[in-house]
């Protein structure tokens, strides 16, 4: 067995080209995670209070909970459904906050078919931060639109995932479409 010296890098050199995603590290290193798990801290229950629903990327907004952009998309269109409430457990949501994540993720996902005609979708919670939630106190169901073949080589040899949409392009053909539906 041979050991590489101080250095030296293991391994051969391969063919492969490197696609480099810096914009990616703020989500890496936290820099939007809220600093603590209170309410003046989370995000979900900040974007609602702005003024503009475009630049808080809210979509759609319903009596107990709304959809707003995932702000680290995994495809364009990639929605996050949030109860107003600041509860963090899916187990804490009352009976009508739950019939409303689930009605909007129904809209959300007509909605969606409309504007850009996904193949199928992944829907989901990620329950804590052991779970996947990166803000995981506050319950939001993911609602991620996929394609045929979305799935290339960049998430398996590159950890990149390629948006081929602006939020604000998203955000525009979203809310249009939710408004335009009812």
């Amino acid at each position: 067995m041979e050991v590489e010296g101080p250095g030296e890098r293991p391994g051969a050199p391969d063919a492969f080209q490197r696609l480099w995603t810096p914009h990616r590290m703020v989500y890496i290193a936290g820099e939007n995670k809220p600093a603590t798990p209170q309410v003046e801290h989370c995000p979900f229950c900040a974007a609602p209070e702005r003024g503009d629903d475009r630049s808080a990327l809210i979509v759609h907004r319903g009596e107990l909970a709304y959809a707003i952009l995932n702000l680290y998309p995994y495809s364009p269109g990639h929605l996050l459904i949030c109860p107003y409430r600041h509860v963090a457990d899916l187990t804490d949501a009352t009976v009508t906050e739950l019939t409303e994540l689930a009605v909007l993720t129904q809209q959300a996902m007509r909605v969606t078919r409309a504007v850009s005609g996904p193949d199928g979708f992944n829907l989901g919670i990620n329950q804590g931060a052991v779970a996947g939630a990166g803000i995981a106190a506050h319950l939001h169901q993911h609602v991620v639109p996929r394609w045929t073949g979305d799935a290339n080589f960049l998430p398996v040899v590159a950890q990149t995932k390629a948006v081929p949409q602006l939020l604000d392009q998203t955000w525009e053909l979203l809310a249009t479409a939710w408004a335009e539906a009812g």
